[in-house]
């Protein structure tokens, strides 16, 4: 993604980006061009600020990864501070090693985690932030999350990794519910806040997420 880590922040790089893509978008309608890509959007955002901004964090977040909290983190503002000084890192760029998709691991190698409930004050349920989101979609609209093998989704999702997509959305988009006995994939498409975590994180690469009719989703009037 677009998100700075150390920053927290990726808002700032949606928006750039969000511009980049419609500039480079119209440019192409303009010359006439169709059914192609617009590859000078891959090649901008790289060039330009939101580059500029992520390369000097790349290497956070792997080093932290790797050498943990403590030795990660200072090792993480060290590289920070020679990328905005001198312009390079004394560690090239360090890769992840695995996506997020490979990175879960079986349900059986972990113990459940007891999560308190939400208390009102401090922590909220996910429904309640679902509405402050203000997303909406048309609920005949054709649903823009897809499974690609719902039996893989059951056999592996579910009875292998317990269902992560019940934790993992946001937004309570994903359910394992029992009907006539057995247990069935549910997805609320309507509460989508377009985070497109499951596209990511899904074990199985099984779940795509594909843009929504024009213009729904979530909308921040306080933002």
């Amino acid at each position: 993604g677009l998100v700075n880590v150390p920053r927290i922040k990726g808002s700032h790089n949606a928006v750039l980006s969000g511009m980049l893509a419609a500039e480079k978008i119209a440019a192409a309608i303009e010359s006439g061009r169709s059914h192609d890509d617009v590859i000078e959007i891959e090649n901008e955002w790289r060039k330009g600020d939101i580059g500029r901004d992520l390369k000097r964090v790349r290497n956070v977040k792997p080093l932290w990864s790797k050498f943990g909290t403590a030795l990660g983190v200072a090792l993480g503002g060290f590289d920070m501070w020679t990328n905005t000084l001198f312009g390079f890192s004394v560690f090239g760029t360090l890769k992840h090693g695995k996506t997020d998709a490979q990175s879960l691991e079986p349900a059986s190698m972990h113990k459940p985690i007891a999560y308190p409930k939400p208390d009102g004050v401090l922590t909220f349920d996910r429904l309640s932030s679902v509405f402050l989101s203000n997303t909406n979609h048309e609920e005949d609209q054709p649903v823009h999350l897809q499974v690609k093998d719902m039996a893989l989704q059951k056999s592996s999702e579910h009875d292998i990794y317990a269902g992560p997509s019940t934790r993992y959305c946001p937004a309570g988009v994903y359910e394992w519910v029992e009907k006539d006995g057995k247990d069935v994939f549910v997805i609320n498409a309507q509460n989508c806040v377009h985070c497109k975590t499951c596209d990511i994180k899904d074990p199985n690469q099984n779940i795509n997420w594909v843009p929504p009719q024009g213009g729904e989703g979530p909308v921040y009037p306080n933002m």
